[in-house]
């Protein structure tokens, strides 16, 4: 399945959709409305403001569907909520329209603002809605006649296994599960299994299987007696983008961290990985691309002024980078000023202390201030962090804290930040301990993700430059 392929139908459909509603509606704009306005026939001519509407429009609109997280599965629609939502984001977009652009006019008679917006209304809801339905009803035919499917992971290999993967292979209609292979939860000589579909391993060999497999979705069917095994295997997945299932019975186990997925013949439960509605999630990303782009402009003097201070501090790179790991657990390249004397991890990774001798002048007034910290908007420009978001870590910290904590993983749900709310309250760690102790905050943070919470991590961000109190 070519998902980018996918998207970029139904965005292009959208614009096209959009620009060609905005058309037809101007035509009888001046056909109807501005004829009974004036009382003489009004030729059609598309002017500068219809032309500034067709440059514009298109793009709002793609933009909204984009808040609205329509664009979030190019596969995975639901006709009937498809259908929803496009009434719902087509009855807000054109209310938007029509107080903006079209309230102002003046009409014959007010029946004529109400015959406007319906106009506007089904010309935009059909000539969106339509295209829509026929890509989502040929993926959805091509999916369940296993034209096409995802890659599906089975971790389980005895009864309840056998018995779940024979009654989704028989469905006459496929839920699109194309099964690549199943993992041991036990050790045997022999797996129900194994007549099936091929034993990629156990449990202790997920990470490693995933990373060798394009796996999407992973379904949990596990024995009664293996339930105290759930936890230990949604932390180990639940980092990774792919979608989980577990079997029904479990559901009682799962406390407020799932939703009911019923697809055809077989119901599973799917865990949630939404920790923000779609729209306020977009939202954010959006108010991360802009601040960032803009602060690279306008900050680009204070740059300048660092760059000259870290070099005249110390001999060495202006720029500090090295890999951490992000979301989903994908490694990436960090960039900071450089506050500390060249080559000062020669001995290997180490921590930064209160006083760390290995730490300049310069480098010590910037890490008050935050600073250092300040190229990262080019990462959170590119899309590997965010304004707001848990610390990223290198993986050598990662498995000392894992060890100790494995829900660490949790974090990895989420783009790392500039600023989190785990700096905020703890700042830098200096050891592993103090990482785990700073983790209870972020943890709490991504349990409570919303703007207005980034807002306020923000505020006492800026609060801590402007106090240069930065540990």
């Amino acid at each position: 399945m070519n998902q980018k392929k996918q998207l970029l139908k139904y965005l292009i459909s959208d614009f096209v959709s959009a620009g060609a509603s905005w058309t037809l509606f101007f035509v009888f704009r001046k056909i109807y409305i501005e004829t009974q306005k004036f009382g003489y026939p009004v030729p059609v001519e598309f002017d500068h403001s219809f032309f500034q509407g067709l440059a514009i429009i298109p793009v709002a609109w793609v933009l909204f569907y984009f808040i609205s997280g329509y664009y979030k599965e190019a596969f995975r629609k639901s006709r009937l909520s498809e259908l929803g939502q496009t009434i719902g984001t087509t009855f807000i977009g054109v209310l938007i329209i029509f107080f903006v652009l079209i309230l102002d006019d003046t009409v014959k008679t007010y029946t004529n603002y109400y015959l406007s917006f319906l106009v506007l209304f089904f010309l935009h809801f059909l000539l969106t809605y339509l295209p829509r339905l026929v890509f989502t009803t040929i993926s959805a035919h091509r999916i369940h006649n296993r034209i096409i499917g995802f890659p599906t992971l089975l971790i389980g290999s005895d009864k309840r296994a056998e018995d779940l993967y024979i009654g989704m292979v028989n469905q006459p209609r496929s839920t699109g599960n194309s099964f690549i292979g199943f993992i041991s939860v036990s050790k045997h000589e022999k797996y129900l299994m194994d007549k099936h579909i091929p034993h990629l391993g156990s449990l202790n060999d997920i990470q490693k299987i995933l990373g060798g497999h394009p796996v999407e979705e992973v379904i949990i069917a596990i024995e009664s007696s293996e339930h105290e095994l759930l936890k230990k295997i949604i932390n180990r997945l639940e980092h990774k983008k792919i979608t989980i299932k577990v079997i029904p019975d479990m559901y009682d186990i799962l406390t407020g961290m799932v939703k009911m997925s019923s697809i055809i013949g077989t119901p599973l439960i799917q865990i949630s990985h939404d920790l923000m509605p779609a729209w306020e999630e977009n939202l954010k990303r959006i108010i991360d691309v802009i601040t960032s782009f803009f602060a690279l402009i306008i900050l680009l003097p204070l740059y300048l002024c660092l760059a000259i201070g870290v070099k005249l501090s110390s001999t060495g790179p202006i720029f500090y980078s090295h890999e951490r790991i992000g979301r989903y657990g994908k490694p990436f390249t960090i960039y900071k000023f450089r506050s500390m004397f060249s080559n000062a991890e020669s001995n290997g990774p180490a921590l930064s202390s209160l006083n760390d001798s290995r730490i300049t002048g310069f480098g010590m007034f910037m890490r008050k201030m935050r600073l250092d910290e300040l190229p990262q908007f080019y990462n959170v420009l590119i899309g590997d962090m965010s304004l707001v978001g848990p610390r990223p870590e290198r993986q050598h910290f990662i498995d000392q804290i894992i060890k100790k904590a494995p829900h660490f993983n949790h974090l990895q749900k989420v783009r790392p930040g500039i600023t989190s709310w785990g700096q905020v309250k703890f700042g830098y760690a200096s050891n592993v301990d103090e990482m785990i102790e700073r983790l209870k905050y972020d943890i709490l943070y991504i349990e409570n993700m919303s703007l207005l919470v980034d807002l306020k991590i923000l505020i006492y961000t800026i609060k801590t430059i402007l106090n240069a109190s930065g540990k």
